[in-house]
């Protein structure tokens, strides 16, 4: 059979979502990682000493997850681009799925751009906290973590081959980086890239030394959002955020609208849920795997996080939330708007 067009994958997208099926999945390439993040301890995980799964496995598993029909794919980590195969891991993917890669841009290159477009990937998203160089290298545990994740921007800005394919940058949002965000939209707007916005959570570390807990916070994202054209976090999403960080948010779905596979096969409800995972990609039977997570999601009562495979999928389950993410699903327009953000 031969690969999926864009438009065929986006109308089988729409299918997994009337079926009830999860239509996002974070699939862990791997859990090693080539920085030292200070919030974040996957780089410490023991998973990251393990066999990882081999390209034939992704080829396998992802028609596999097809039978319910395509799905959001992030190729995540640890760090996806120390993976040297991740070309033909795309490849592998974006024959039925919509995938994209969440990266620190660190070992970006051009030729690896150029590659990881033609593979098929849908989006990528690049790292970056901090308007300063240097808080952003402290941060990541790094020297020179900036600026090779502005070089990894002129990279993917230069090398999309379609249309429908999107550049990000990500920011985490932290106690003492919300400042910054408006001159990291205006960098990801002169990269012709959207901006979106990934809240800290203590689940990673234990640790909120770095959890953002400035007062009205979801007012003043939703009036940075205002205020950019290119930020494409949904407007629901951030409205959340005050009560994410104050108590949590209730009536999770992961398992049902979203679930993780970790970097040996293991399919859990969850990124966060992977060591009671309900069964293993290669082992087990994938429309058991499906039932198994909706009677896990059932008892499923945590408000512990807000991370966006969380809320940016639920909000789709919302009509207004629906209504604003549509048309960036729907529609082949990988680049941000052209219309220059007010300052």
């Amino acid at each position: 059979m031969r690969p999926l067009t864009s438009a065929g994958k986006k109308a089988r997208l729409l299918r997994t979502y009337v079926g009830g099926y999860p239509m996002w999945l974070a699939w862990q390439v791997t859990y090693r990682c080539n920085f030292r993040c200070g919030f974040c301890g996957y780089w410490n995980s023991p998973e990251g000493k393990l066999p990882e799964q081999t390209v034939e496995q992704f080829v396998y598993g992802s028609e596999q997850l097809a039978r319910a029909g395509s799905m959001l794919i992030s190729l995540a980590g640890g760090e996806p681009l120390l993976r040297e195969d991740l070309p033909a891991i795309v490849r592998a993917v974006a024959r039925w799925h919509l995938p994209f890669v969440t990266t620190n841009g660190y070992l970006m290159t051009a030729d690896l751009a150029r590659e990881l477009y033609e593979a098929g990937l849908w989006g990528v998203s690049i790292s970056l906290d901090y308007a300063d160089p240097a808080q952003h290298d402290r941060r990541r545990g790094v020297k020179g973590a900036h600026a090779r994740a502005v070089e990894a921007l002129d990279h993917l800005a230069r090398a999309r081959k379609w249309k429908w394919q999107r550049l990000n940058v990500m920011a985490v949002l932290m106690h003492d980086n919300l400042d910054d965000l408006d001159e990291l939209a205006r960098l990801a707007h002169e990269h012709n890239a959207y901006f979106m916005i990934q809240p800290y959570c203590a689940l990673k570390t234990g640790d909120r030394r770095f959890t953002c807990t400035e007062p009205d916070i979801s007012e003043k994202l939703l009036a940075f959002r205002a205020r950019h054209p290119n930020v494409l976090s949904n407007p629901y999403f951030l409205s959340k955020f005050g009560v994410a960080l104050n108590g949590g948010v209730g009536g999770c779905r992961a398992g049902r609208a979203f679930f993780n596979i970790d970097s040996v096969g293991n399919v859990a409800i969850c990124v966060e849920n992977r060591y009671d995972p309900v069964g293993n990609l290669y082992r087990d039977e994938v429309m058991d795997l499906f039932h198994r997570m909706r009677q896990a999601s059932r008892v499923n009562r945590c408000r512990c996080c807000w991370y966006n495979c969380r809320g940016e999928v639920e909000s789709l389950y919302q009509p207004y939330g629906l209504f604003r993410s549509l048309p960036t699903y729907l529609f082949d327009r990988g680049r941000a708007p052209e219309k220059s953000p007010v300052w």
